[in-house]
C-alpha cells in the first residue's frame, strides 16, 4: 500500500465518519450524558496533549523548564487569571530558567 493509498483511504473514512454524525438524530446529543462525555473528552484529549508535549521528547520523558512553566501557568488559571497573563508567565518561566542553565 502506498502512501497516497493511506490517504485516501483515511480522507475517505473521515468524511464517512462526519457524514455518520449528521445521521445521528438531535435528540440523542442533547441528551445530558452524551453532552457530558463530549465534554469530558474534550478536556481529556487537550490534558494528554499538554502532558505530550511538556514532557514528551521523541519515546523518551524529559524534565526541562517546561515543566515549570506549565505549573505556573496551571496556578495563574487555578487564580483565574487572565490568559495572556497566564502565557506571558509561562513563557517568561520557561525562559528565565533556559537563561539559567535550566533545560534539555
Amino acid at each position: 500500500m502506498t502512501l497516497w493509498t493511506a490517504v485516501l483511504v483515511a480522507s475517505i473514512i473521515c468524511v464517512a465518519l462526519k457524514t455518520l454524525g449528521y445521521l445521528v438524530p438531535t435528540s440523542v446529543l442533547e441528551a445530558p450524558r452524551p453532552a457530558r462525555i463530549a465534554d469530558l473528552l474534550t478536556v481529556a484529549l487537550l490534558a494528554a496533549l499538554v502532558g505530550v508535549q511538556a514532557l514528551g521528547v521523541g519515546q523518551t520523558i524529559v524534565v526541562d523548564a517546561r515543566v515549570p512553566a506549565l505549573l505556573v501557568a496551571a496556578g495563574l488559571l487555578l487564580v483565574r487569571a487572565p490568559f495572556l497573563v497566564v502565557v506571558v508567565a509561562a513563557a517568561g518561566t520557561a525562559a528565565l530558567l533556559r537563561l539559567w542553565g535550566w533545560a534539555a
